[in-house]
């Protein structure tokens, strides 16, 4: 969450975890970059996709939490303004998809029934949350957001990119490992845990920015810059 502007705007922002959402996205475009051909519109339309479906949708559900719990971000907000959040950002999400998928990528369906799943199964955990794994985080928000930006500017797949997009669920893996004790730490307070804190914030930057700076400089590369 920001340090600055009013606790609304800060709530808000901090929700959407800005750096977490920007390596997701980043995946989207590295997989996008791969195919021999480029189409911006894709480029821009996958972006903006995965930002209201994770950046928005999935962030709002796993503050509804599941199993009973709220998670700390439910605090801030009632349950009727986080659904309308989710819904509200997942209609055109998949709206935009349905366009693509129709007119030139059906393929993308693969990736957006996948995606549908695990954002309900991974943040509300049903099914006694068999799905709320850090596997299943690395790979429904690494691996298919790779995917799903090569498949909507090819609509095919080929095993050097299911290979990409296996790396890159392993930095989200990574970053799920990482997470996680980070924010137990950081709730706990405890001043003893400090450099812990320090460490695991650094590796969580690290990964987010190296990707975000990986998915640049192929689109640089692309434009000849």
């Amino acid at each position: 969450m920001p340090s600055f502007g009013p606790l609304k705007f800060r709530v808000y922002v901090g929700l959407l975890f800005l750096p977490y959402t920007g390596m997701v996205l980043a995946f989207t475009v590295i997989g996008a970059m791969l195919a021999e051909r480029i189409f911006w519109d894709r480029v821009a339309a996958i972006i903006m996709i995965y930002f209201l479906a994770l950046g928005i949708a999935a962030h709002a559900l796993d503050a509804i939490g599941g199993q009973g719990k709220t998670l700390p971000w439910g605090n801030h907000f009632e349950k009727k303004t986080l659904w309308l959040l989710a819904f509200g950002s997942l209609i055109p999400a998949y709206g935009i998809g349905f366009y693509y998928i129709l007119f030139a990528t059906p393929l993308l369906l693969v990736i957006a029934v996948l995606e549908g799943f695990f954002l309900f199964a991974y943040n509300l955990e049903p099914f006694d949350g068999r799905f709320h794994s850090d596997g299943y985080f690395a790979f429904s928000w690494g691996v298919l957001p790779v995917l799903g930006g090569y498949i909507i500017q090819t609509n095919q797949l080929s095993l050097s990119v299911i290979v990409i997009a296996a790396a890159m669920g392993l930095f989200s893996f990574v970053e799920i490992n990482a997470s996680r004790p980070y924010k137990e730490i950081k709730r706990s307070g405890e001043a003893n845990f400090l450099p812990f804190q320090v460490k695991y914030e650094k590796i969580l930057k690290g990964i987010s920015l190296g990707v975000i700076l990986l998915a640049l400089s192929m689109v640089f590369r692309r434009l000849n810059l």
